[in-house]
């Protein structure tokens, strides 16, 4: 039996590209001296022994980004930029990652061993700075873990011929391991990006740039004396045995190879249970990149994978393989802009990838990377290690590194409010997702256009839609305070103060209303509502046709709507977590300020401006639209879009105050009374709510709330409340609210 023209028989419409990913990225974090860092792990990156994602590698500056199973490429890269937002954004603000795999100018006395929990993990690094340096450790590279899918592995070995399915699996992954290792001079002839070393590092180094310092002699490999075959499976686990039975390795996973069997820890399980799959260790990274490799090449060695198993199996796997060695050092060390020699078979490779493309119809995408990869063969100047030559100086890539690192740095921290790569989300879902990730939490986003994602922390799980509603909240909750009416039944009852009003089911009854409040100020909205969508406010009355159009706007919003008595005031909304008031904000209606210069329509135009400001609750504040009910309200002020406001004069585009609809967000937590801080939990408790906005009309914070005279009214509660407004102010502070949902969901990890 073999697998050596197994894919050649499959069928086209196999589950080809079906296969999991996972990315693991090494970086040096550097201090604003542009020297290695000599400070401790982040601190809030929680503890690195067990954190998922985020723990550091050889040195306490070197730290260790590492992906959850991923099934598509762009899943991993995507999972990888939000890690990685993460850790820019938890190290010290002055503290950068270095973007190149060879690191800046360094001593072995800046180089502190990782000061891990594990006393046997600190002392494995001791031993391996004891046997190849400290220097060497300071590299830094990408790990580029690859599974075949389960449907796709099962299917060829049920054409296979194989009677074992674990004995398949081995032989399948070992073809590739070895094919791999045959052909591993294309990945360094293509992705090589260390050309040189910095002064001091090597005694003897080359005297002009290479492609891969790291993928040649001098890099990741084990002292001669170490040899291991990738021949057969029994052999290679024996030679591996023998190399820690006889000290030449203080452990298997000290073999340094360009390639690793991985999916048990110890590499003899593999005869009974079988590879789980493979890492490929051979990734410079691209300092191009902020996250170090692209979209385009994690594609293209997907399909490189795929050609290695289509290609015919080795014969004599020794000797081609130790040829195939020869010839990646030869090419590793050669120029960037030298050609492929005339021993390296680029055409094989090539020719595999386009047997791939056609018989599998993998279209046009693959076909443009093969392209791209035919064009760079040809040309060396379009490999990654030729880009860097430009931006040597005086032998030294320094100067670029430090840009290149302090360019993503900046990028990290633009829009603070949001995390990489999941932009499209709700805010306040991105910020649960970041803390979470920082805590060391697992994630995992369910649905997407949902806002709902899955947590844990060994076998605690929790779910959580919107970035607060978890099963802390009794179903019934939500739907309570969803329901304006039975808010105030409830809140009324409980001897809580609330707004006065009628409800109606139909315009014709609210409009036969409109004699009983004609010259009253009143609030017209919906029934359920939210955001202070189809809201209306009239201070000083209102016409019957003014009322009417509010009455429109109300009902197109929801099927019932309120009628209530405005309450005079200013409005604060109080966010209550599990009996505490957490936060409170003070939000002004969205409004402009005139200049004496601009049209009320220009100066919206120019407040909107704001980077703070967006759409669809993706930014902490939110664009100010000109729709009816804005509109409405100039008109009521005696203006238009194209009125000229007097230097200082406000016109007020909203009545109501929310952050939704165009208001300005001011923190005051710290100068509010408590005495309003504990009325608003008091509400949220009578309501059985465990997240809860309270939304209070408070006439004069200077007097004190009592029970008996509280000094406010409460206008509305909300079930899921907005947290990126407390957090991302217009003005204030601001309070973190997400990850005090993360601490009180997770208390094992506070």
């Amino acid at each position: 039996m073999t697998v050596s023209n197994l894919l050649k028989k499959a069928d086209r419409t196999f589950p080809i590209l079906q296969a999991t990913f996972g990315i693991e990225r090494e970086a040096l974090r550097i201090n604003d001296k542009d020297r290695l860092a000599q400070s401790p792990h982040p601190k809030s990156l929680g503890n690195r022994s067990f954190h998922p994602y985020i723990q550091t590698d050889y040195s306490e500056p070197q730290i260790e980004l590492i992906t959850p199973i991923s099934h598509s490429t762009r899943e991993a890269l995507r999972i990888l930029g939000a890690i990685t937002d993460v850790a820019s954004r938890s190290m010290d603000k002055t503290e950068y990652l270095w973007p190149l795999s060879m690191p800046p100018q360094v001593t072995e006395e800046e180089i502190q061993i990782a000061a891990l929990d594990n006393p046997y993990e600190y002392q494995y690094r001791v031993g391996l700075g004891q046997r190849y340096g400290k220097l060497l450790q300071s590299m830094s590279g990408i790990h580029y873990n690859f599974e075949l899918g389960k449907d796709l592995t099962q299917a060829l070995f049920e054409i296979s011929g194989y009677a074992n399915f674990v004995t398949f699996k081995n032989d399948l992954y070992l073809k590739i391991a070895q094919n791999f290792l045959n052909y591993r001079w294309f990945l360094t002839y293509l992705y090589g990006a260390s050309p040189l070393a910095e002064e001091g590092f090597l005694k003897d180094d080359p005297t002009t740039p290479v492609r891969s310092f790291r993928n040649s002699p001098y890099g990741y490999v084990n002292k001669e004396d170490v040899t291991v075959s990738f021949a057969d499976l029994d052999t290679y686990v024996t030679n591996l045995e023998d190399a820690v039975a006889t000290g030449k390795l203080s452990a298997e996973k000290e073999f340094y190879s360009a390639i690793r069997l991985r999916g048990s820890q110890y590499n003899r399980d593999y005869l009974t249970h079988g590879i789980s799959y493979l890492e490929f260790r051979c990734f410079d990274l691209n300092p191009f990149n902020p996250l170090g490799i692209n979209q385009e090449t994690l594609d293209t060695v997907h399909l490189f994978i795929l050609s290695l198993l289509w290609m015919d199996s080795l014969t004599d796997v020794d000797t081609h393989l130790a040829q195939a060695n020869h010839l990646n050092n030869q090419i590793a060390l050669s120029h960037p802009l030298e050609a492929l020699p005339k021993e390296a078979d680029i055409q094989s490779i090539l020719i595999a990838m386009k047997e791939v493309i056609t018989h599998f119809d993998l279209g046009p995408e693959y076909a443009q990377l093969l392209e791209t990869v035919k064009k760079a063969s040809a040309d060396p100047s379009l490999t990654l290690g030729a880009q860097l030559l430009t931006h040597i100086d005086n032998d030294s890539l320094e100067d670029f590194g430090r840009q290149q690192g302090k360019v993503f740095h900046d990028y990290a921290w633009s829009a603070p409010y949001a995390l990489k790569g999941y932009e499209n989300m709700e805010l306040s879902t991105q910020m649960v997702l970041f803390d979470a990730i920082q805590m060391g939490l697992k994630v995992e986003i369910l649905d997407e256009n949902d806002q709902f994602i899955k947590l844990w922390y060994k076998d605690h799980v929790e779910l959580v839609k919107n970035g607060n509603m978890t099963a802390k909240d009794k179903y019934v909750v939500p739907l309570a305070m969803a329901n304006k009416t039975v808010t105030k039944k409830i809140l009324h009852e409980a001897g809580f103060p609330v707004p006065a009003g009628s409800e109606f089911s139909s315009q014709s009854d609210a409009l036969r209303y409109f004699g009983q409040i004609a010259d009253k100020a009143i609030v017209v909205k919906p029934k359920s509502t939210n955001f202070g969508l189809g809201i209306s406010i009239f201070q000083e009355g209102t016409s019957l046709a003014d009322y009417k159009k509010a009455l429109d706007i109300a009902f197109a919003e929801d099927s019932d709507v309120l009628v209530e008595e405005f309450i005079p005031g200013t409005e604060y909304r109080f966010f209550v977590l599990d009996g505490q008031c957490e936060a409170v904000l003070l939000r002004l209606a969205a409004n402009v300020v005139g200049d004496g210069v601009h049209t009320i329509q220009e100066l919206v135009d120019i407040k909107n401006q704001n980077p703070l400001r967006g759409r669809d609750h993706r930014s902490p504040l939110e664009i100010i639209n000109l729709g009816k009910i804005e509109l409405l309200m100039l008109e009521q002020q005696g203006y238009t879009p194209d009125t000229i406001l007097a230097t200082g004069v406000k016109a007020d585009l909203r009545g109501n105050s929310n952050i939704s609809t165009g208001g300005d967000s001011i923190d005051v937590t710290e100068i509010m009374d408590d005495s309003f801080k504990k009325l608003a939990a008091d509400m949220a408790s009578t309501m059985g709510a465990w997240v809860c906005g309270v939304d209070l009309i408070i006439p004069d914070t200077s007097v004190v709330s009592t029970k008996e005279h509280p000094a406010s009214t409460c206008i509305e509660l909300n079930f899921n409340p907005s947290m990126y407004m407390h957090t991302y102010c217009h003005q204030g502070p601001g309070q973190i609210i997400t990850k005090k949902i993360l601490q009180k969901l997770f208390p094992e990890l506070t």
